[in-house]
Order: structure tokens, then sequence, then C-alpha cells
């Protein structure tokens, strides 16, 4: 009876350690607003856990981190950012640990990573938004480099935004647009910088006619009644998972687990939807506005490619630009 009474306190035992608790700590690029949406969600399904997090663009939250890790003072258990091509980097170099059982039963393949490290969260297009008071709508990516567009074009930088970046890497290896597209962007006057807010911001006003911005980022600026609209160009978009993933150096594994469970949990969709994005869960429908997925053409992306050329691309680009 005294064993029974042990062995039942040990199990009871073993299972509270292994409860998730204590503090996690999160990295984002998020929008402010849906970030606090994300994070009051899961704290509001784990109480138990306390979550501290950190917004910036993709490229200053990887900054940071470079500096953490030269530091030996890393504080993120989790990244939650725009692009795989940042997370490429981070797997090459073993920073980011595997989560073998990662509950992706609903999930696509192509949306999360073969040896798991990271998992897409959400399907986030590239498009052109324009403004519908002075533009009309093009259905070309070299529709913006024409001189009537002469210094009209608000588009995000890759050395900042995620999707930027995933979207140059995207377009210089698609035939017809390639490098090409981004010199002949240069030549008219067009000087990237900043993220998506600002290059919407941009185009709503009517300080720019045309953007390369986000489509779920358009789809609510459009549905709040900002005079925007989009298009998704006949040669095709480039498209971001919004994947999250666990560093390797994580003090939290055990709640940066149940993390990446709760976003690609159904549960976790549906808030994606909630928040106007395209779930990548075919168990919950995407909201209103998004077009049928089957009628988006979808350019691919090696990332592995992308991992391995992304020092130079990023150099490139930069000397184009003249940044």
């Amino acid at each position: 009876m005294r064993m029974k009474y042990l062995l039942s306190l040990v199990i009871v035992a073993s299972a509270a350690q292994a409860a998730p608790q204590g503090k996690l700590v999160v990295y984002t690029s998020q929008a402010p607003e849906i970030a606090q949406q994300t994070i009051d969600a899961f704290k509001a399904a784990h109480p138990e856990i306390q979550v501290e997090w950190s917004r910036n663009g993709t490229s200053q939250l990887m900054n940071v981190l470079r500096t953490e890790m030269m530091a030996g003072e890393v504080k993120a258990d989790v990244l939650l950012v725009a692009d795989t091509i940042n997370l490429g980097v981070l797997k090459k170099e073993g920073k980011l640990q595997a989560y073998p059982d990662a509950p992706v039963q609903g999930i696509n393949t192509r949306f999360y990573d073969r040896d798991k490290t990271w998992f897409g969260t959400k399907m986030i297009a590239t498009v052109i938004a324009y403004n519908t008071k002075n533009a009309k709508p093009v259905d070309s990516w070299m529709a913006l480099t024409q001189s009537e567009n002469r210094g009209q074009v608000a588009v995000p930088s890759p050395l900042y935004s995620g999707a930027a970046l995933n979207h140059l890497h995207t377009l210089i290896n698609v035939k017809g647009l390639g490098w090409d597209f981004y010199q002949k962007l240069a030549a008219n006057d067009i000087a990237p910088e900043g993220g998506n807010g600002p290059a919407l911001k941009a185009v709503a006003s009517g300080l720019a006619k045309y953007g390369i911005i986000a489509d779920a980022d358009v789809i609510r600026a459009k549905q709040k009644g900002s005079p925007v609209d989009l298009s998704y160009p006949k040669e095709g978009v480039s498209f971001i998972t919004e994947p999250v993933a666990i560093l390797a150096s994580a003090r939290n594994v055990s709640a940066a687990k149940v993390f990446v469970d709760f976003l690609i949990s159904e549960k976790g969709q549906q808030l994606v939807a909630q928040q106007g994005n395209m779930p990548i869960d075919d168990r919950v429908a995407p909201p209103k506005g998004f077009p049928p997925l089957n009628q988006i053409t979808l350019l691919p992306l090696d990332a592995d490619k992308a991992v391995a050329n992304d020092e130079q691309v990023r150099a490139k680009f930069s000397q184009i630009f003249g940044g």
C-alpha cells in the first residue's frame, strides 16, 4: 500500500515537473497589434506560462540575436518571424532545435521544414497594392518600372523586412523578372526602405500610387475603408509562411513546444483567420476578401539556394540601390 502511495506521488511529481510553466521569451516580427493578439490568445490558453515578447523587423531581430549569440546571452526561446531564409541560415549553423513530435497532421508538408526545425503558421503573398483614387490596377510586376510610375512605388527593404527578403530571393530567379526588375526599379527613382507598414501607409495616403505589400495587410486596410486595393500579378507571387522555430539555446523548451503547438493547432489557425490572414490548415476557412488559393500563382523558392546565396544577394541589392 505504501509502495503504491509513493509511486503515485512520483507520477504526480513527474507530471507537475513536465507541465509547461515559467517564463517564455518570444522574438517576433509580427505587426504590433497582431503580435499582441497572438500573445494574449496564447496566455489565455496557457495562463501558467509568463510570456515576455519583443518585436521588430526580421533583420533587426536577427541583428539583436546575433549580438546576443556573440555575448553568449541569448534571451529568446522562440522566434516567430516572416520568412524561412533567416531561419534557414540559423538551421545551417545549428542554432535551431528540431521538434520531431510537433502536431503537423493538418498542415501540408510544403509549409514546414522537412527536419521540423521550423513550422509555418500562415500563408501571406506579396502583391501589388494600389491607391484607388490615383492609380489603376496593373497585372504585372514590370508595370511598376514604367516611367509614369517614377518615384511612385513604395517598396519595403529586404535588409529590414523578411517578407521583402523572401520576395527578392524569389523574383531574381523568375524568367522575365530577375535582377532586371530591381535594376529598373532603381532607375525609376524607387528607394526601398522599412517594412510593409510604412509602405501601406504611403499607398493609402496617396504619397505612392503603388506598393509591393503583403496581401493580408492590404485586404485588412481595404475592409477598414482605406482607398487601397490589390492585384496578384500574372507572373505569380512570392509567399511567406511566418514560421515559428525553437532556438537550440532555449531555456524553456517545454513552454516553447507548447507555443508551437498552439500556433499550428486548429484553434491557433482559427486565430490566424480572425486576424485576417490565410490559415495553412485546410480545416480552417480563409477570411473574407481572400481569393481561392487555386486562383493564385505561387512562385517557388529554393530555400537552400537562398540560404547559400543570401550574403551575395543582399550585397548586390545594396549595390543596385546605393545602400
